[in-house]
């Protein structure tokens, strides 16, 4: 993608400026220039255009420009592991198929089929985001940023207490119980081994929201190795807790390259959702009841 440089109008701008020191016309275009949401506006402006990118400009909209680029770049992406170079049969094909779709899309777009789909509205959003994220620069954080940051995330890195055990299908508590007695004198039918579930590494902090916490609680009373019946939200099983791990908090210095990475993504996302903001000042939302 290629970043959107106006640095050439603002110089241009400031040139003009410098020479007409006294124009207020000039200087309210110099502050202008300096607007960030005027850049954004510009980039909304541009993703309308992006298609020139790709198609270069025509003043007859029938005229249909292949470029040299575009021959290039379908050589190029032909084939990814570059075993063979395409014929030039195969360029015609591409290209010819490419015209076809250029067609189309022009047809389209002329006939208005573009109003309303979601799926075009979704990616030319989408388009315009990607230019909205190519446009941020983060600097890198402090280290008292990267360390106040880790303080308040720090439990996204903790290694966290972990579980495994063997969880038979939910069922009433007498069924349970029979199961239970069957395991224990080792009579379980084939299709029960089958359908009990071997948990390997379960987060405790995850046993709640999907068990109940009178399973994580029974659970972890358990000692290890142990078949009982427990019961769940959705009904009784036979459970055998088979480990468990104590989680570990962690060290700031162990992850600080990973935790910077995080920083520096949360903080463009941060600035770009602040974009969006001034964007949407603009606009006027409303809705129907």
């Amino acid at each position: 993608m290629l970043p959107l440089d106006i640095s050439p109008i603002a110089n241009s701008a400031a040139g003009a400026a410098g020479a007409t020191q006294s124009s207020p016309v000039v200087s309210t275009a110099a502050r202008l220039l300096r607007e960030p949401l005027l850049h954004f506006v510009v980039l909304g402006a541009l993703i309308f255009g992006a298609d020139a990118v790709l198609h270069p400009p025509a003043k007859d909209d029938k005229v249909i420009v292949v470029s040299k680029a575009m021959r290039q770049s379908f050589i190029d992406n032909f084939d990814e592991d570059k075993s063979r170079t395409p014929s030039d049969a195969d360029v015609a094909k591409m290209v010819e198929s490419w015209v076809a779709s250029e067609i189309l899309y022009r047809e389209g777009k002329a006939l208005g089929v573009d109003r309303g789909d979601d799926m075009i509205r979704d990616r030319v959003a989408f388009k315009l985001q990607l230019l909205i994220f190519d446009q941020i620069r983060v600097p890198q954080p402090t280290e008292q940023q990267l360390r106040a940051w880790f303080a308040d995330n720090h439990a996204q890195f903790d290694q966290q207490e972990r579980v495994g055990f063997y969880l038979t299908p939910p069922t009433d508590r007498a069924t349970a119980q029979r199961q239970l007695d069957d395991i224990q004198q080792q009579h379980e039918s084939e299709e029960l081994q089958k359908q009990t579930l071997a948990i390997l590494a379960r987060p405790v902090a995850s046993l709640a929201a999907s068990f109940g916490e009178g399973f994580r609680d029974a659970l972890l009373a358990m000692p290890e190795g142990q078949w009982n019946i427990v019961q769940s939200r959705d009904g009784w099983h036979v459970v055998r807790l088979d480990s468990r791990s104590p989680g570990a908090l962690a060290s700031f210095e162990d992850v600080r390259d990973e935790a910077a990475k995080i920083w520096h993504t949360e903080e463009t996302r941060k600035q770009a959702w602040e974009a969006v903001g001034r964007l949407k000042t603009s606009y006027q939302i409303r809705y129907e009841p």
